[in-house]
């Protein structure tokens, strides 16, 4: 038995995803691209290559990790590219995506012969999180003016709009296409690529897969462009877990279990949105407050019901722990960084990384 705390990857669950995007593909013609700043684990793009097209990123180790470790394509994104970078990052790209009218100029001369996009904000978003929300006010995701855009057509061949957010609903996704068609759909003829990005939640149980491929395939049409998706979360979810173990139990009002984990330094997205990990299985009459090792007194993963009473050595698992969880985790109060674990197809398991204070002084000066 492997010893806690560490993530765990199930290519069995990951195959269910990437078949699904695998239908998406076949039916619209539109390309996947995984977006490495939601999952950058490279022990299983040995998998996900064969289902996906390539990857997309936001930073320039980003786009190295997708040009080193992933068969396909390389899209390379940033809010900004910094002039000590963009050698490097043209280097190892097949399209290179500026963020705004300034860099795309202030680039021009050097990016000449690169495949050169722009970022289009159709000031609509699906984001219930202010956040994470690229519609918000003042949002510098992007550019929004028509006008402005137009001027410059002729220094890229595609856009990039990125304005869905874990969003599950077909309709709602439609709409904000709509919006777009009729504010961009002048400029969507005069391009040859267009990357709908990420934050559609496709592969999700229900999702009317036929319909929303039908939508792709006649908008590619349409416009007689390449439709690229950015799948993240939809190519990951619910394929890894976080498992830990009980270190202590207490009663202080509530019954509290602490784990050899934290979920700042495990699972910082959870603690940023203010939502409780998710755990299986849980149900039960006993009911305990799971916390983490940490010295932050917020350090709580949630609350959760177990058949029994909670001892010292148990094991707990904290599901959909992939997505926005690994690539986010840290050395906060120096706890011990989880390992990473893979459940092969065959369903054996191998420890893939382990991590100790080596790493742990190499991340500091």
């Amino acid at each position: 038995m492997l010893k806690t705390p560490y993530y765990l990857i199930d290519k069995q669950k990951l195959l269910v995803n990437l078949q699904k995007i695998a239908r998406v593909r076949e039916l619209s013609g539109a390309k996947a691209l995984l977006a490495l700043k939601c999952f950058a684990t490279w022990s299983v793009f040995d998998l996900m290559q064969q289902y996906m097209d390539g990857t997309t990123s936001s930073s320039l180790y980003e786009v190295r990790l997708g040009r080193e470790k992933f068969a396909g394509e390389t899209h390379a994104y940033s809010v900004a590219w910094a002039d000590d970078e963009i050698t490097e990052v043209l280097a190892n790209s097949d399209k290179i995506i500026f963020n705004s009218i300034s860099q795309l100029e202030r680039f021009a001369e050097v990016a000449s012969g690169a495949v050169r996009g722009l970022r289009v904000n159709p000031q609509v978003s699906s984001s219930d999180y202010p956040l994470a929300d690229p519609a918000r006010p003042f949002s510098r995701l992007g550019e929004s003016d028509p006008q402005r855009i137009a001027a410059v057509i002729d220094q890229v061949s595609g856009f990039m709009f990125h304005n869905n957010c874990d969003n599950s609903s077909f309709a709602l996704f439609e709409r904000m296409l709509a919006t777009i068609e009729e504010r961009f759909g002048h400029l969507l003829h005069q391009v040859q690529w267009v990357s709908l990005g990420g934050g559609i939640h496709f592969t999700g149980a229900d999702y009317p897969l036929e319909t929303f491929a039908a939508r792709l395939k006649a908008f590619a049409g349409k416009y007689g462009v390449q439709v690229y998706l950015e799948p993240g979360e939809a190519a990951i979810t619910q394929c890894a877990s976080l498992e830990v173990t009980v270190l202590d139990t207490l009663f202080n009002g509530k019954h509290l279990a602490v784990v050899d984990s934290s979920i700042e330094a495990h699972m910082l997205d959870l603690l940023i949105y203010r939502l409780n990990a998710k755990m299986a299985p849980c149900a039960g009459a006993h009911s305990y407050m799971v916390c983490g090792k940490s010295c932050l007194a917020g350090d709580i993963f949630g609350q959760y019901q177990f058949e029994r009473p909670l001892a010292i050595g148990d094991r707990l698992s904290f599901i959909d722990a992939a997505g926005y969880t690994m690539v986010k985790k840290n050395w906060f109060n120096g706890l011990k960084m989880p390992a990473i674990a893979v459940r092969q197809l065959d369903g054996s398991v191998e420890l893939v990384r382990e991590f100790g204070f080596d790493d742990y002084l190499r991340s500091l000066s």
